[in-house]
């Protein structure tokens, strides 16, 4: 079984890109078994993960393929929540979304995906949105 932690936030775009090339790793879909993420920075009315529509539309790409899926949520710092699913899964590969950001930008606010790159001790695999997607 390959397990692989997926990191979602609130973009329906980056969650498609990010489940695609999921499906696409090699071997057969029911050997693949993900674990998605999602970190609520605030969350007043309580919604739960499964609510979110970027984690409905990972999840049912994932389940599509015959992929297993199993959905968790966490709150606070999102690299460090990604990291520590990963972790506990002792996953064989966490995946993010990029985004394009400036090196200003990065110096400023920071990167998720920058710091589980750099902290995760584990294989990463950035997606991104292609210009005019």
């Amino acid at each position: 079984m390959y397990h692989v932690v997926l990191g979602v936030d609130e973009d329906e775009e980056h969650a498609r890109a990010a489940a695609e090339e999921i499906a696409k790793l090699p071997g057969d879909g029911s050997e693949t078994e993900v674990t998605i993420v999602h970190v609520f920075q605030d969350n007043p009315s309580g919604a739960s993960a499964t609510q979110v529509a970027s984690v409905r539309e990972a999840q049912e790409l994932l389940e599509d393929a015959g992929i297993t899926v199993d959905v968790t949520e966490s709150s606070g710092d999102p690299a460090d929540a990604i990291i520590e699913v990963g972790d506990e899964a002792d996953a064989d590969l966490i995946v993010v979304g990029g985004r394009k950001r400036s090196p200003a930008g990065k110096a400023l606010f920071g990167s998720v995906t920058q710091t589980v790159i750099l902290n995760g001790g584990r294989p990463v695999m950035v997606t991104g949105v292609v210009d005019g997607e």
